[in-house]
């Protein structure tokens, strides 16, 4: 008997230790191929004939709206399930359990027994822990549920996924970023928002202040096109290949949802919603103009790693051209050396460059602050303006970007402003978004659109909401701030030791490039 080597050692020892993660073997599932409604069965639908009967009074192609408050963006989610006829697409990066996604899950069940087509694509991260509640959920014969970019093992914890990554961890770095939502192809919403509490105002201690849009119009049927290559690419599977569950497990599922939210009907957040007043059907509160939809090709994840040209980036950068002022809002700002010297070159070329990202103590990512915490000295010194939000909650109840209901909260919020053209989507202005990432979005013109994104910008300004950072004469930072009425300055970036320690590190180890 030969016995192996130390490379066959290491080599047997891990396919021993991926095994023992293995929560369970994949099933044979037949894979279906599936396409969105086509737009002319579309437009008889009760949403296509309302987007229909709205388009045929306006001029331009599409409408938008623009949803920054948190319980309105639930809202508008949950009225698109109750209104669709014939089929909800679903796509996010994470899928969080909390009562907003329980209230989602037993509504789609209850749209899918009156004949929609419901499916959900989730990204294979955003499943982990939630693999049998879903393939219970694709149980029911009208609902299909795929993971993207899934692994067999390591699937009930976060831990047990990392190591089993250690196969391949470049490929599993990669991850499907999308977020979007389109009901029977005529209305969507895409934008910065996951399924989970703290992306609709219904988490107690932390909230995100985030960003969607609201559109009818052309650029929907371009949008559900996005959906299907990613719902019928191979890197999409069915989610019963990796999580057995017997027939009819949807019946059990749904009944415990309904149990649960009937226990907690008067919960203060469920209670709010029935308390405010029914706001319009988008389609009567839009602004109207010409979008893009935009988004990564879905192999993109299994490539090499591509030229930024040939990413949404690239793409984005063509169609929209940049000669007066710049906004990126961006919860994840990492602008790495070329990008900031682009931005350098955009402020001396007498172009208004505008930056609002978070704070240290308000990102929940310390680490990617310790990629960005480097450059504001250089961004500064060229006349780029840099904004950060603070944690706590002093603006007034009705600022948008102000998250009620919490004791902090953060920004998540994901669009850019080039000249007199907006993008609102799920892309983060740093190299996972670039390189690592998928993403989606819609670039969109319109005059009143713009109008009302920077009413949302003078909001990210304010300086009770964020700190104005400044460079004194003599090269140090400050940060600008108004409490209690008053203005304050800061000569020492606030923040907690291991706040700042987790930055120091990410800085000193160069994770810049994997953030």
């Amino acid at each position: 008997m030969t016995m192996p080597n130390a490379k066959g050692w290491r080599q047997w020892l891990s396919i021993v230790t991926l095994c023992s993660l293995l929560v369970g073997c994949t099933h044979a599932v037949v894979r279906e191929h599936h396409t969105a409604l086509a737009p002319s069965e579309a437009r008889n639908t009760w949403l296509g004939s309302q987007a229909h009967q709205a388009l045929a009074e306006q001029s331009d192609p599409d409408g938008f709206a623009l949803l920054a408050d948190g319980k309105d963006a639930f809202s508008a989610r949950v009225g698109l399930i109750r209104q669709a006829q014939r089929e909800l697409d679903i796509q996010t990066y994470l899928l969080g359990d909390g009562q907003t996604t329980r209230l989602i899950l037993a509504q789609l069940i209850k749209a899918a027994e009156e004949g929609v087509r419901v499916r959900l694509l989730v990204d294979d991260i955003g499943a982990i822990g939630q693999g049998d509640r879903l393939a219970a959920l694709a149980s029911h014969p009208g609902i299909y549920v795929r993971v993207y970019n899934p692994l067999a093992m390591g699937r009930g914890h976060m831990l047990t996924r990392i190591l089993a990554s250690v196969v391949d961890p470049a490929q599993q770095h990669r991850r499907m970023h999308n977020k979007l939502w389109v009901a029977d192809n005529s209305v969507a919403i895409v934008g910065g928002r996951n399924l989970g509490d703290e992306y609709f105002d219904a988490n107690d201690s932390r909230n995100f202040a985030d960003l969607d849009f609201v559109t009818i119009g052309d650029v929907v049927p371009a949008l559900s096109d996005s959906f299907d290559l990613y719902w019928n690419h191979g890197l999409s599977q069915p989610i019963e290949r990796y999580h057995a569950v017997e027939e009819g497990a949807w019946q059990t599922l749904n009944t415990e949802l309904e149990n649960w939210l009937d226990n907690n009907a008067d919960s203060e957040y469920f209670t709010e919603l029935r308390r405010q007043p029914r706001s319009a059907p988008p389609w009567q509160t839009l602004h109207w103009g010409e979008g893009l939809a935009m988004w990564d090709t879905p192999g993109k994840l299994s490539s090499a790693t591509p030229e930024w040209r040939d990413t949404l980036l690239g793409d984005l950068t063509a169609a929209a051209p940049l000669n007066q002022h710049l906004v990126i809002i961006s919860a994840y700002f990492v602008p790495t050396e070329q990008g900031v010297q682009r931005l350098t070159e955009l402020a001396d070329q007498g172009v208004t460059v505008e930056i609002i990202t978070n704070s240290l103590e308000s990102t929940d990512a310390a680490v990617v602050h310790g990629a960005y915490a480097p450059w504001r000295e250089e961004l500064l010194s060229h006349g780029v303006a840099l904004f950060e939000l603070r944690p706590e909650q002093e603006a007034g109840a009705d600022d948008d970007m102000r998250v009620p209901g919490a004791s902090a909260s953060a920004l998540h919020i994901k669009a850019l402003r080039f000249d007199d053209q907006l993008f609102v989507g799920s892309f983060n202005v740093d190299p996972r978004s670039i390189y690592w990432n998928t993403e989606v979005g819609v670039l969109a013109r319109s005059e009143s659109l713009m109008q009302a994104f920077n009413e949302l910008v003078a909001l990210g300004r304010d300086p009770s909401l964020s700190y104005r950072v400044e460079l004194t004469p003599q090269g140090e930072l400050n940060w600008h701030l108004e409490r209690d009425g008053e203005m304050h300055v800061l000569t020492a970036e606030p923040g907690s030791v291991w706040r700042h320690f987790n930055a120091w590190l990410s800085h000193t180890l160069k994770f810049e490039r994997w953030l």
